[in-house]
């Protein structure tokens, strides 16, 4: 009801006029019939009303309805939305050039986000620096092999913590304890320490803030839709962003300082942890390190690492008790492989493809996010036979892409089988464009092989040293598996699941 209520301020507020001369200007540039094909567009408010409260959904019945590409005008701003794999490679790659850039939202420009972040910067000198740090000093398979101590440790807690539960025959909440998992393995990576304890509520605000920068962020806001309305905020959306952001920049703050206040002592022994990095590289080159720019940074990998790992952990999860033949079947190559109640190491993944196809099938089904992040079109340019004109908000649908019969058999269904043999190399780099739930191009996720190495650790060895039910008597057929809509798919109900003891062996179940 919030953006209902804001469309109808805006007629009392006069911008009819403003949206009407702007619409008749642009229908000069790009004729209607050279446009993807849409819905037809209301007066003023255009197609704002197709959206509802899961964009994704309705984008993709619109989809079903006009094509694999369409074009919304939203209040004054029109939408492209591509939904096939086809198409989403013409975005990504062949006009990826065209694509590359992003037209800041209203919520990102709280506290100056967008001309800090990684994510929103255009394609320029200071974007190319941050990746370049990202690609050489954070990700490389170098350091994340050097680091690998560190993640074991981590997963170790987490099968502690759940053993924990365990014996106090507790349920747990699946999402909320891969969260604080990855929390502190970021914190470590980042900072050398834990930010999060699960026995203390540290996690739970840190989980609760992310989510609040996500809900935000994946709220359709009339400020965006109509510019004049940016300076007032009418739905509070930038506000309320601007807190969650100052809460978490302070925290990075304060963190930061401290690390500088140290290296001032003589006998400060260096961590290498990625601030340390950051600061080395400053001090070689003999220049101060832009502050903001770093704490940015560390907010990007924080949110973006906790979020998405936590949320598809627990997509995972739910998934595999929703299908219990299925989660044995993973248990049992588990146990033949390593053997059973052993963590699962990096080293293991190569010969545990179900496991990996475990992890693929959940991407493709619960995309963590499921627009991925939205382009600009820097010209006008020919996609599917149709123009999307330069200035252009672009969606690719991932989430549609996951679910189009016409690429995947049964789509609706949890089949891991689907990735298994050599006729089906998909994988989730961005070469395949069937599969795309970090994008592609060169504004593909950064983090991409980091998430990859956890989630394979810390799902692999969930199934491994425990066997699972649900709470309170739930079964399979009666879970609810509906989702909760925000810049990352979370499912609306978190799972709850009580661990249990491994029976002696499943070896052919």
């Amino acid at each position: 009801m919030d953006i209902i209520n804001c469309v109808i301020g805006l007629c009392i507020a006069g911008v009819t006029i403003q949206a009407f001369c702007l619409l008749a200007r642009r229908s000069k540039f790009i004729p209607r019939e050279l446009l993807p094909p849409g819905p037809k567009p209301y007066p003023l408010v255009g197609n704002l009303f197709e959206l509802g409260d899961k964009p994704h959904v309705s984008l993709t019945k619109l989809s079903q309805r006009y094509g694999p590409i369409i074009s919304l005008q939203l209040g004054q701003l029109i939408t492209v939305v591509v939904s096939s794999p086809t198409l989403a490679k013409e975005i990504l790659q062949t006009h990826d050039q065209v694509f590359c850039n992003r037209n800041p939202t209203d919520v990102v420009r709280a506290c100056k986000y967008n001309e800090y972040s990684l994510g929103w910067l255009p394609v320029q000198a200071r974007w190319r620096k941050l990746r370049t740090i990202c690609n050489l000093q954070l990700f490389a398979p170098k350091v994340l092999d050097a680091n690998y101590s560190n993640r074991r440790v981590k997963v170790q807690k987490f099968i502690d913590d759940v053993n924990e539960s365990m014996r106090a025959g507790e349920a747990i909440d699946v999402g909320g304890a891969a969260f604080t998992t990855s929390l502190n393995l970021l914190s470590q990576t980042i900072f050398s320490t834990d930010l999060a304890h699960p026995s203390s509520e540290t996690a739970r605000a840190f989980q609760k803030t992310f989510w609040g920068i996500s809900e935000e962020m994946g709220k359709p806001n009339v400020a965006d839709y109509f510019p004049l309305l940016t300076k007032l905020d009418p739905q509070g959306i930038r506000r309320r962003a601007t807190y969650y952001f100052q809460k978490i920049l302070g925290i990075l703050d304060r963190m930061i300082h401290q690390r500088l206040e140290l290296r001032r002592g003589h006998n400060y022994i260096t961590t290498n942890d990625m601030l340390d990095t950051l600061l080395n590289i400053s001090e070689e080159k003999m220049e101060d390190m832009d502050m903001r720019e770093t704490q940015i940074l560390f907010l990007d990998l924080l949110v973006a690492g906790t979020e998405t790992s936590s949320a598809t952990l627990e997509w995972a999860m739910a998934e595999l008790l929703h299908n219990p033949k299925i989660l044995l079947k993973a248990q049992a190559e588990l146990e033949q492989v390593i053997g059973k109640g052993k963590l699962v190491e990096e080293s293991d993944v190569a010969r545990l493809p179900y496991l990996q196809a475990i992890l693929k099938e959940t991407f493709r089904l619960h995309p963590t996010v499921p627009l991925l992040v939205p382009r600009t079109a820097g010209a006008n340019v020919e996609i599917g036979g149709y123009i999307v004109p330069k200035g252009a908000r672009v969606l690719i649908n991932a989430w549609a892409i996951g679910k189009d019969p016409n690429t995947w058999e049964n789509p609706n269904l949890f089949m891991p089988e689907r990735f298994l043999g050599l006729d089906n190399q998909i994988d989730f780099t961005g070469k395949n464009c069937e599969l795309i739930p970090f994008g592609g191009g060169r504004r593909m996720c950064p983090g991409l092989p980091l998430a990859i190495r956890m989630l394979h650790l810390m799902l692999g060895s969930l199934l491994n040293c425990f066997d699972w039910k649900l709470e309170n008597g739930v079964v399979p057929e009666t879970m609810n598996m509906a989702e909760k809509f925000g810049v990352t798919l979370h499912m609306a109900q978190p799972l709850r699941a009580v661990p249990r003891n491994r029976r002696k062996s499943i070896t052919g179940c």
